[in-house]
């Protein structure tokens, strides 16, 4: 390998190789042109926090819910369509990146591929 190429944007594979005018990853099959990976590169939209269906989140945003979530030691759990207000955005573990405080449950960390922008 002479050539010094990004790794992969979906799974930080370092073993990129170029197809033709793609770069392909072979451990998730990822294949991506390089300009892409460029604009990538420059922070454009790294860092960017979505929802479930693909909106930005922000910090101070209200979301719902989109499915029943059990939550251990609470019988019922937080049912699909709870409303959540002003939202913190972290980085969390096991991709827990929305800090909050749910009415009846408390503080909890939630993950944004559980909620949408409301």
């Amino acid at each position: 390998m002479t050539e010094n190429l990004p790794p992969c944007p979906e799974c930080s594979s370092a073993y990129t190789y170029e197809m033709g005018a793609l770069l392909v990853c072979p451990e998730c099959g990822h294949e991506w042109s390089p300009a892409s990976a460029e604009d990538a590169g420059s922070g454009a939209d790294g860092g960017v926090i979505r929802d479930a269906v693909g909106n930005v989140l922000a910090d101070g945003d209200t979301v719902t819910v989109v499915k029943t979530l059990k939550v251990k030691g609470s019988p019922s759990g937080i049912k699909a369509g709870t409303k959540v207000r002003n939202i913190r955005l972290v980085n969390g573990v096991d991709g827990h990146d929305i800090d909050c405080k749910i009415d009846g449950f408390g503080p909890m960390q939630l993950k944004s591929s559980v909620v949408k922008k409301a």
